[in-house]
């Protein structure tokens, strides 16, 4: 059975990186998407640091159960590609969601 994956390197069975790097990991992920997406100018740190590591979940999620990819402890720059390509889907997504509220 696999461990459950929430981003490449990151699982629940084995830790290759502290909770700190996460959070430096997210939020460098969810300030580039943010830059890439165009939603830099309403989101603040902790705002970036949240969709970073949600972002993470995310990537991790359509890694795993999506593509049947399980990656353990495939390193800091896989797991900050995969953080920000869940970031990017994360963000697109609320920019969708956001742009009908906003058209009504």
């Amino acid at each position: 059975m696999h461990d459950v994956i929430l981003a490449a390197g990151i699982s629940t069975g084995k830790t290759s990186a502290g909770i700190i790097a996460y959070i430096i990991i997210g939020g460098l992920a969810g300030w580039i998407a943010s830059k890439f997406m165009g939603t830099d100018a309403q989101m603040g740190i902790v705002l970036n640091i949240v969709v970073g590591v949600v972002g993470a979940i995310i990537g991790g999620f359509i890694l795993g159960k999506v593509f049947g990819l399980y990656v353990e402890g495939g390193g800091w720059f896989f797991t900050f590609l995969i953080a920000l390509i869940g970031a990017v889907i994360l963000l697109a997504i609320a920019k969708l969601f956001m742009g009908r509220g906003a058209r009504r």
